[in-house]
């Protein structure tokens, strides 16, 4: 008896580590306050265990209140926690000369984002402000499947980690994706446009490990030729590759 009340506890509390790291991922640039009603509604849970686990959050610096009655936001732990991720990352370290050199060369955006536990998250963005359209995306963004971004992580990454990402398609929207994320890896590089709106050119970064970051441009209006942008990303990412030490993953 003894031991199958420990082993339910056990369950418990992995239970709800998973429920605060799911909590943890509601927030982003664009959702920087959440209600208990909000948690409730986005995680399935009832209002009131969404309240106690907010306000345990809150005990545990996870979370603190945010301006507006009743609300919460991403707390000190989890802004030092963040920072010191980063600051590990080498490459977000490193990449913000090569970012600034390539927006320049090809007047366009340049982002790099890493590995999320999620997928990938938007770290670095050099603007390009020579246009009277500056197209740019949020440091910290949660970059979505329909990303080239997200395309390339998935691309090389391992198969585990692939299905997790992509549990709960359907079989069509599975098999696009995966259309699409084979011909990313075949050829080095992806490409989305939106219907009538910006496009993104993404390439991987590697280091001595594999995949470790993408970098991409983003662009508004006709692009008639993509091999000058294209020649300069994957210039701008193998000399980055290079500099993190990824000579032995040049096949990869």
């Amino acid at each position: 008896m003894a031991n199958i009340e420990a082993s339910d506890a056990s369950t418990s509390d992995i239970r709800a580590v998973a429920r605060v790291g799911q909590i943890c991922a509601l927030f982003g640039p664009r959702v920087l306050e959440l209600s208990a009603a909000d948690v409730a509604e986005r995680t399935g849970l009832n209002r009131t265990t969404a309240y106690r686990y907010c306000a345990s959050m809150v005990a545990a610096g996870i979370l603190e209140r945010g301006a507006r009655r009743g609300s919460f936001t991403l707390g000190p732990l989890m802004l030092e926690l963040g920072t010191l991720t980063l600051g590990r990352q080498r490459v977000v370290e490193i990449a913000r000369p090569y970012l600034q050199k390539l927006s320049a060369a090809v007047r366009m955006t340049a982002v790099l984002s890493v590995r999320g536990a999620q997928g990938p998250i938007v770290a670095l963005v050099e603007e390009d402000t020579s246009r009277l359209v500056v197209v740019t995306v949020h440091p910290g963004t949660k970059l979505d499947i329909t990303a080239a971004q997200t395309r390339l992580f998935l691309a090389f990454t391992d198969a585990s980690t692939l299905e997790n990402l992509l549990t709960g398609l359907s079989p069509v929207e599975r098999a696009q994706v995966d259309a699409e994320i084979y011909a990313a890896r075949q050829r080095r590089f992806s490409f989305v446009r939106a219907p009538g709106g910006p496009f993104v050119v993404a390439v991987p970064v590697f280091d001595e490990r594999g995949l470790c970051a993408t970098i991409a441009v983003l662009g508004a209006g006709d692009l008639p030729d993509l091999t000058p942008c294209l020649d300069q990303l994957q210039a701008t990412a193998a000399a980055l590759s290079d500099e993190l030490g990824a000579a032995s993953h040049a096949d990869v």
